[in-house]
C-alpha cells in the first residue's frame, strides 16, 4: 500500500495510524516506539520534524534495531559509479531487488546522508520528552557467516574512503548509527552466546527476531532507564545543521 512512498508520506501514515488507534482504545497518554533500520529514520521525522514544536505526539521510549541515524553508507554506495554496481551484484535477491536500481528508489535516495531528509531530521535535533535507546550489532569475532555477502563486514566511509568493518550489522555501520545523548548497548553481551551457533541472528535483517535483542527491548520497556552501555559519542562526521 505505501510502495513508492517517500519518509514525509510515510510519517503521516504513521501519524495517521496512531491517531486511529488512540481513538479505538480511547488511550492518550504515552507510546513507545520500537523501530528497525530505516523505520528509526521514519518515526524520527514524525516525532522531531513534524511534530517537533507542538509535541502533540505523547512518546516516551524510541528504540532503534540498527538505524541509519546519520544516513546510509550503503545507500551512498549505490550511487558510487565504481563500487556501485559491485555492492549491488553482491547484495542482489539478498537485500536488494536482482535488478535494483538506486535512483528509481525513493527511500534509498532519501537515505543518502547528504539529502534533504536527513538535512531536515538533522536540524531538528532530538526531542527532549523522548527516552533514545539504540541496539547495535557487531562481528567482533569476524566470523564469515554473521552476513556472508561481505564476508562478515559492513561497508562504511571513513576518511574519505570506502571500508569493510566488524563494527556494524552487515548493513549499517556504527558509524551510521551514533547519535549524540542516545543511550545504547551493542550485542552480543557475550561473544560465545549465539553468535557461536547463529551469527547470522545479528546481522541486520535479523534483528526484530533475535532473542538476545527481543530481551533488551522488553528490558526497555519495563525501565526506560536500565543498564546501558553508555552515552553515544558523537558521530566523527559533521552532522551539524
Amino acid at each position: 500500500m505505501m510502495k513508492g512512498a517517500g519518509v514525509h508520506t510515510i510519517a503521516h501514515s504513521l501519524r495517521q495510524f496512531l491517531n486511529e488507534m488512540r481513538a479505538g482504545t480511547g488511550y492518550f497518554g504515552p507510546v513507545d516506539m520500537i523501530c528497525h533500520s530505516m523505520g528509526t529514520g521514519i518515526a524520527r521525522y514524525l516525532l522531531e520534524v513534524l511534530d517537533g514544536e507542538s509535541c502533540l505526539e505523547k512518546v516516551r521510549l524510541l528504540v532503534g534495531l540498527g538505524p541509519p541515524n546519520n544516513g546510509s553508507s550503503l545507500a551512498e554506495i549505490f550511487f558510487d559509479p565504481v563500487y556501485g554496481p559491485r555492492v549491488i551484484h553482491v547484495l542482489g535477491g539478498v537485500f536488494v531487488p536482482r535488478r535494483f536500481i538506486p535512483g528509481e528508489d525513493i527511500i534509498v535516495r532519501q537515505f543518502r546522508p547528504g539529502s534533504e531528509i536527513m538535512q531536515e531530521i538533522r536540524c531538528a535535533g532530538l526531542r527532549e520528552d523522548i527516552t533514545y535507546r539504540l541496539i547495535l550489532t557487531e562481528n567482533r569475532d569476524s566470523i564469515p557467516d554473521f552476513f556472508p555477502p561481505f564476508r562478515g563486514k559492513t561497508v562504511t566511509y571513513a576518511d574519505g574512503n570506502w571500508e569493510g568493518t566488524y563494527a556494524g550489522d552487515g548493513i549499517v555501520p556504527h558509524h551510521d548509527s551514533w547519535l549524540p545523548n542516545a543511550q545504547y548497548d551493542i550485542l552480543p553481551k557475550d561473544p560465545r552466546s549465539l553468535m557461536e551457533q547463529s551469527p547470522d541472528l545479528y546481522c541486520h535483517l535479523h534483528l526484530p527476531r533475535n532473542p538476545e535483542v527481543i530481551q533488551k527491548i522488553l528490558d526497555y520497556i519495563r525501565d526506560p532507564d536500565a543498564g546501558c552501555m553508555g552515552i553515544c559519542p558523537s558521530p566523527e562526521k559533521d552532522c551539524s545543521c
